[in-house]
């Protein structure tokens, strides 16, 4: 389990968390045939960056260097999805599987905007979990979409 003893720990595992959100909708674009989606998992990946990026410049900013102070475990584990992208895959489970990332990111963001430190920084984490929860609506309405076209 990840303790954090700061808020530099928190941004850290923040950064890591959208690497690896990077990551996982590049995979997921090389590993789709459906064209509009293979954009909208590029376009959330370049979101993503965007997130790390906000977050690299809060830290180097500093903006909270007058409130350091130990953060409370967590429980992170909670929150991290631990799934694989597979070449196999097919749409419908990609789809899950990015909906349920997503969930986790607003989980997370929403939890940490909770245990921020002064105003600036819940801000950023509030506005972090809004853009979470805008990607799982648009992979619901997918979902949605592709599931009942089939049945």
């Amino acid at each position: 389990m990840k303790d954090f003893n700061n808020i530099n720990d928190i941004l850290d595992f923040a950064m890591q968390s959208e690497q690896e959100a990077v990551d996982f909708y590049n995979q997921l674009s090389e590993n789709t045939s459906n064209e509009e989606m293979k954009q909208v998992f590029l376009q959330f990946a370049t979101e993503e960056m965007g997130h790390k990026k906000r977050l690299a410049n809060l830290k180097e900013q500093g903006i909270y260097k007058g409130r350091t102070e130990e953060v409370a475990d967590l429980k992170i584990a909670d929150y991290v999805v631990e799934v694989e992208p597979k070449p196999d895959m097919s749409y419908e489970e990609a789809l899950v599987v990015a909906m349920k990332k997503e969930k986790a990111a607003f989980r997370l963001y929403s939890d940490l905007a909770k245990k921020a430190p002064n105003d600036e920084i819940k801000a950023v984490f509030d506005s972090l979990a809004i853009e979470e929860s805008k990607h799982k609506l648009r992979f619901e309405l997918e979902y949605d979409d592709i599931v009942y076209r089939e049945n």
